[in-house]
């Protein structure tokens, strides 16, 4: 709902979404969409090669911008591994990837794109923790001056976050760091021990 809001998808029936301040009714929506580098937890990608992909909607983009991309997404050291690399057909919405070979590309495509505002919805779900980790470094370079928004239900992934809003029956519950939060003692402590392993998740919140 929250990313269909920012990037107009629909508008809101009550309150405002605001962009520096503007109500964003007032601008441009194909600049307002130019500023945005979406990765959604369901991936679209076209029939052609990762490269085309990685870069898609630039024309004669430099190969090692797609690559130093790649790298940052942590999807290089796969890529190079295939017989065709960065040329490798990845067949009709990327059926011939994992599903987290198609996260990293999509989010190599949103590194490329540079944009000052970045959204990852789920954006790791289907990567290994190993990965998530060495992705999330990467990002945290590759934030530096820009809004990252990153809905997550795993929370190592917004650890980090400046400003986390933990949203409970469609509103907001809870607002703080990770360290204000953790003392509330509320929804958000009892989520991250349950993931960190110190409680056993054996009542039902209704999440």
């Amino acid at each position: 709902t929250l990313i269909k809001l920012l990037l107009r998808i629909y508008d809101p029936t009550v309150g405002n979404v605001l962009l520096d301040g503007i109500d964003i009714r007032e601008l441009n929506l194909e600049e307002i969409r130019k500023q945005i580098a979406l990765v959604s937890q369901e991936v679209y990608l076209f029939h052609g090669t990762i490269s085309e992909n990685i870069s898609y909607g630039y024309k004669n983009i430099d190969p090692q911008l797609v690559e130093s991309a790649s790298r940052s997404a942590q999807l290089h050291d796969f890529v190079i591994k295939l017989p065709q690399g960065y040329q490798t057909i990845v067949g009709e919405r990327g059926i011939l990837l994992s599903g987290g070979q198609r996260q990293r590309l999509s989010i190599a495509r949103a590194i490329l794109k540079d944009s000052p505002i970045m959204i990852f919805d789920e954006a790791t779900s289907s990567v290994d923790t190993e990965t998530e980790k060495a992705i999330q470094t990467n990002l945290v370079n590759i934030t530096k001056g820009k809004t990252a928004l990153v809905i997550a239900h795993r929370l190592s992934t917004i650890r980090n976050a400046d400003r986390i809003l933990v949203l409970l029956n469609g509103q907001v519950s809870e607002e703080g760091n990770h360290t204000e939060l953790i003392s509330m003692n509320g929804t958000y402590s009892y989520l991250w021990q349950i993931q960190s392993g110190e409680i056993r998740n054996d009542i039902n919140l209704n999440k």
